[in-house]
């Protein structure tokens, strides 16, 4: 894409919509009806139930939504599950999918799991740049990746979207074969330090808007600290 086209939908993409942090039972409840529009009706991957997709990791999960802001309409969501101290046992949603062990070699304080990515459908077909609005749910990700203390994003994802991150800047590393999940689905993992300076690097004006010019992450955690601090809390 041209670059001054590109800086133009980010503009257009921040002047039209927010991103905002489900911190209420009324936005959590609203970023699940629309995970039931795209999950349950739309690709029928979940069997939803009264309007709502959700599950056990949902109470734990930190949720963003992307809100259109003349309409009010909830167009996209996502959510990050942080590491849970307390069991080893199932601890990440990707954890019942994956073989065992996948995540034996990242930090187990630090690495939260990216999931339930879902963007409306109807929004999708009127919206030309339909890339932008998922680089602004990944915004919110990095903001809450910030407030969390992560250092690493684990995800399962379908090879075109992380071919359609990478055209982006975003870039994923593969943790083994491809798993069976509604479909093939690729278990992937990320340094987010790493994948924020490479964007930094290749796609300036993606990261200045994921980051908002930096204000989102800086080198302000000291991850040993971070691992101690986790298991005097646990």
């Amino acid at each position: 894409m041209n670059i001054q086209l590109r800086r133009e939908q980010i503009l257009h993409t921040e002047n039209e919509f927010s991103v905002v942090l489900a911190d209420t039972p009324e936005l959590v409840d609203a970023a699940c009806r629309l995970r039931y529009q795209v999950y349950c009706v739309e690709r029928g991957f979940e069997p939803g139930s009264n309007g709502i997709e959700t599950d056990e990791f949902d109470s734990r999960a930190r949720h963003v939504l992307l809100i259109h802001r003349e309409s009010r309409d909830v167009i996209g969501t996502v959510r990050v599950v942080p590491p849970r101290s307390s069991s080893l046992d199932a601890a990440l949603p990707m954890q019942r999918v994956c073989a065992p062990g996948v995540l034996n070699h990242l930090p187990r304080w630090t690495t939260g799991e990216v999931s339930r990515f879902a963007v409306s459908k109807q929004r999708r077909m009127s919206l030309g740049a339909t890339a932008l609005v998922r680089l602004s749910l990944i915004q919110g990700i990095v903001r809450v990746s910030a407030e969390l203390g992560l250092t690493h994003w684990c995800a399962v994802m379908e090879p075109f979207l992380l071919r359609l991150l990478q055209m982006n800047a975003i870039y994923f590393s593969p943790l083994g074969p491809l798993v069976e999940y509604h479909g093939m689905r690729q278990p992937s993992c990320a340094n987010i330090q790493s994948v924020l300076d490479r964007m930094q690097r290749d796609q300036w004006d993606v990261w200045n808007h994921i980051t908002l010019g930096g204000k989102l992450w800086y080198d302000r955690i000291d991850i040993e600290q971070v691992e101690v601090d986790a298991r005097l809390a646990a």
